[in-house]
């Protein structure tokens, strides 16, 4: 097969910012798609919040900040702008950055589900929040906050189990392309 250590750098670039716009193209097509077995209770998985993890987990907080403000934008502009996924987006890369994996806990598949679980809860409360304050500014509260949260607790619960469930399916093969290109970029000792 090919070597990409022997490929020129601006090719290998190339091809990392095309496998990454490339997944995250995936991504955004998958998302309103409701496959069987990828919904429950009429919610399916997070992919974008999937990604993010998958994106920040070894990187910085500021690169997990931006991952989630550029595919929260995306995301709210496939959908209503109002609330808006961006907020969550960026909460989540910048919390999974902030978790410094390689300290706390070991590389697996396990702990990627774990850490997308926490998340999904994370953004699905940002999410309800934001609805609240909507539901608050339209003087309607009283009767709307109930019903938000209930249904936040539905949604929550079906999408962090749905996305931790279908995490490794994308985690594993970016996390394995991003640790080749890693492993030819720093010099040998």
């Amino acid at each position: 097969m090919w070597d990409l250590a022997d490929w020129h750098p601006y090719t290998r670039q190339a091809l990392n910012w095309a496998v990454i716009a490339g997944s995250v193209l995936l991504c955004l097509l998958i998302l309103p798609t409701r496959l069987p077995g990828m919904e429950l209770l009429n919610t399916g998985p997070n992919w974008l919040l999937i990604w993010v993890v998958a994106w920040s987990v070894k990187r910085t907080v500021f690169q997990g900040a931006i991952a989630g403000l550029a595919l929260g934008l995306i995301q709210d502009g496939m959908t209503a702008p109002d609330p808006s996924h961006a907020l969550s987006l960026v909460v989540v890369g910048v919390m999974t950055a902030r978790l410094q994996k390689q300290r706390y806990i070991k590389e697996d598949f396990i702990s990627i589900a774990l850490i997308v679980f926490g998340m999904a809860v994370v953004a699905e409360t940002i999410m309800a929040l934001q609805f609240s304050w909507q539901s608050l500014s339209d003087n309607s509260a009283s009767r709307e906050l109930g019903s938000i949260w209930l249904y936040h607790q539905q949604v929550a619960l079906c999408s962090a189990i749905l996305s931790s469930l279908w995490a490794p399916v994308l985690y594993y093969p970016l996390n394995r392309w991003w640790e080749q290109l890693q492993d030819i970029e720093q010099p040998q000792l």
